[in-house]
């Protein structure tokens, strides 16, 4: 069967409301506290990174639910708007789109408040078999926050490998500190890349140490939780923050420095480098070509507040790391 569309992305989708910098602590007591940037956009993992690999030229569509509601209206309005496919994107009739609130702080880190809504009933009926088998590849995003998804993805993903499709996935945090649900392992096994940052690798590493020999050691080094976690079968690619990204087969670590940034906010930047790795690897290009070209997907998305407004095209990226001298087609 022919590939309908390059990429097949399944997960969250929801109005962010990014808030700052705000470099004291949320105060409470009905405090009002002032912040110099205000933005309401499209947020989640799963629906930036669809946002990111649409602005980089692949032909994406996007499965998850939103509510009956002006945020669900929100959302489907900003993803067809930045050329992505919501046919798959179902409207719950009882439930409330998600909705987060992100307050940034100058040194570029931040606290995410989510109301979770239609995420707690997104599921496998979701996800359109005809997407699924008819797309080059498909990337599941913030693993911890769909449950009924989760539960499902090791049979998903692996029919959309057994449909000739690549896979891939982005856990993002885990609210509830566990890390370590009983199908994570199961759908490592059939992901083709691991996309975590530097921190869920670490917390995923022990945590799957824990679940194999109870001894919950952590991983001595970044390159090693990456080694423990691709011993579970897919390539692991780590977002890195300004030290820049690495990647591990289980033999090799591959790193790259990434490109200078002075970002306004990160929010979304990892959805970005997710969005960068996907596109560089279906153009076929190699791991170390696909490193460099996310990290500056991922640090060109900076470039202005919120997720979308600033992710690149191709052009855009290359040439960015062009500058850079590196020069990669």
């Amino acid at each position: 069967m022919p590939h309908t569309f390059d990429l097949l992305v399944i997960g969250d989708a929801n109005p962010d409301i990014v808030l700052g910098p705000l470099d004291a602590p949320l105060a409470f007591g009905q405090r009002e506290q002032l912040v110099d940037t205000g933005l309401l956009t499209l947020g989640g993992s799963a629906a930036i990174m669809a946002c990111g690999a649409a602005a980089l030229g692949l032909e994406v569509a996007f499965s998850g639910r939103v509510g009956d509601d002006e945020s669900g209206r929100f959302v489907r309005t900003a993803l067809d708007a930045r050329g992505v496919d919501t046919g798959a994107l179902r409207v719950d009739p009882g439930l409330p789109t998600p909705l987060t609130v992100v307050v940034t702080r100058g040194d570029g880190d931040r606290t995410i408040l989510t109301s979770p809504g239609t995420l707690t009933a997104t599921g496998p009926d979701d996800v359109p078999d005809e997407l699924l088998t008819s797309s080059r590849h498909v990337h599941a995003a913030s693993y911890f926050l769909l449950p009924e998804l989760a539960t499902a993805l090791p049979e998903l993903l692996g029919r959309a490998r057994a449909h000739s499709a690549t896979t891939s996935l982005d856990t993002n945090d885990d609210p509830s500190g566990r890390w370590a649900p009983a199908a994570l392992a199961a759908t490592l096994a059939v992901t083709d890349f691991l996309l975590p940052n530097a921190r869920e690798a670490l917390a995923l590493a022990t945590a799957l140490t824990t679940a194999a020999d109870g001894t919950g050691r952590s991983p001595a080094s970044l390159a090693d939780a990456a080694r423990a976690l691709a011993a579970h079968g897919p390539l692991v690619v780590v977002k890195d923050g300004a030290e820049g990204a690495l990647a591990h087969d289980g033999r090799t670590a591959l790193r790259t420095r990434g490109i200078a940034a002075r970002p306004l906010d990160t929010v979304g930047a990892g959805d970005s480098f997710d969005a960068g790795f996907v596109a560089a690897v279906l153009r076929g290009l190699p791991t170390a070509a696909a490193l460099d070209l996310a990290a500056a997907c991922g640090a060109l998305s900076t470039r202005a507040h919120g997720g979308t407004a600033a992710q690149p095209t191709w052009d855009e990226a290359t040439t960015a790391l062009a500058r850079d001298g590196k020069n990669h087609s």
